[in-house]
């Protein structure tokens, strides 16, 4: 679809308008007639504006005011109420929706759902309820119709739970103990192909974004590798995948983590800093490792750089929502900031972000124990500790 701002008009307008005013983000038409105010509904004005804004900033989404692909399928999604449509798995064409993450939390709530509320129909969600079909007695078919929600409302006020998800990620991470060799990791350099974002000009001559998030992404790479990791990149330095392709590479390797390189940019030149982004939604469903890595993430970046802190996020991006791991975007700094972009065309600034990714990945292992203040982790000290480590394992 064509990108929707303010100023546009036509029927595609009228849709959007509708659609928040169902969600309660903006007054109705029923609501104009007993006001009495006019309001042209095939108008994007200032009142659809700020509306579209905060339905962005509640979905998790990039808040622009811009009605593009990512926000108009989260108002179709959020129009979607259980009970509406029947829900099944389907390849090739999976089903996303609020009716879909309000099954999924009634499964979890019933022990039988142990991944994210996302909202996305998936075989994790068809085998969770195939699960609870067969234990209630219900046919098991992994289709959520008639029958099967009418079990679901019956057990509704009865029945209430936590968020096993969470307890299940950490686990896996405390088990995992805290080496950091043969724990697969998924790089993930941003842009790549024709798509070459920004040319700057670097210390040995004009480079682009995508060689810079590539060279960041090798160096990190090459850290890991040496430290004994499985390391595996989303992409070849020739092509482009979106992000739902970059999260099938990763799903299909089994990576424990997923660390996506990306630099920010805004028109005009005085947004600057690194943020750090996990999945985390409006149902109150969120990657508690993703979190906590892109939390020391952030830190040691901005202990190593000085570059201002924008802290951490929760965002429903595909990128971060398709990854069955816990998931990481770490947008390291503005390329249309003069002051950041000095700082990461600077290869010795690109080697001080990779140490520092790869000392918060060693923290999150750590689990609090012989750590050490934030951004004085080296790579010799780290390679020191996994041998130290593996020394203590032998003698057990």
């Amino acid at each position: 679809m064509s990108l929707l701002r303010r100023g546009d008009r036509g029927g595609a307008v009228t849709e959007i308008r509708a659609a928040l005013a169902a969600l309660g983000l903006i007054g109705s038409a029923d609501d104009d007639i007993v006001t009495g105010r006019h309001v042209a509904l095939d108008a994007f004005d200032d009142e659809l504006d700020h509306a579209v804004r905060a339905f962005q900033q509640h979905r998790g989404l990039l808040v622009d005011g811009i009605v593009g692909e990512a926000t108009y399928r989260a108002l179709k999604e959020a129009s979607y109420r259980l009970g509406a449509r029947t829900l099944a798995h389907q390849f090739g064409a999976p089903m996303y929706g609020d009716d879909v993450a309000t099954l999924q939390a009634r499964l979890q709530d019933l022990g039988f759902y142990t991944g994210l509320v996302d909202g996305h129909f998936g075989l994790q969600t068809h085998n969770g309820l195939m699960s609870y079909q067969r234990e209630y007695g219900l046919y098991p078919d992994g289709i959520c119709g008639p029958e099967t929600l009418r079990s679901l409302y019956f057990l509704g006020s009865r029945v209430t739970g936590g968020s096993p998800h969470a307890i299940r990620e950490e686990e896996l991470v405390r088990r995992s103990g805290p080496r950091l060799s043969g724990k697969r990791v998924i790089i993930d350099p941003g842009r790549g192909g024709d798509d070459h974002g920004l040319i700057v000009n670097g210390p040995g001559g004009p480079i682009s974004e995508a060689d810079m998030l590539w060279d960041l992404g090798s160096r990190l790479e090459g850290r890991m590798t040496a430290i004994g990791m499985e390391t595996f990149l989303s992409r070849p330095v020739g092509r482009s995948p979106s992000d739902a392709e970059r999260a099938a590479t990763a799903n299909t390797v089994g990576a424990d983590l997923m660390i996506s390189l990306r630099f920010a940019s805004l028109p005009g030149e005085s947004a600057n800093g690194v943020a750090s982004f996990h999945f985390g939604n409006s149902h109150g469903s969120v990657s508690t490792i993703g979190r906590n890595l892109a939390d020391f993430i952030q830190r040691e970046v901005v202990a190593r750089t000085g570059l201002r802190d924008c802290r951490t996020h929760g965002r429903t991006w595909d990128l971060l929502r398709l990854t069955r791991m816990p998931t990481v975007q770490v947008d390291v700094g503005y390329i249309t900031n003069p002051h950041d972009r000095e700082l990461i065309v600077s290869p010795q600034a690109r080697d001080s972000i990779a140490e520092g990714i790869l000392a918060a990945v060693k923290r999150l292992y750590l689990l609090g124990k012989n750590d050490r203040p934030t951004g004085t982790f080296t790579f010799a000290e780290l390679l020191a500790h996994e041998r130290t480590v593996e020394a203590a394992r032998g003698q057990a």
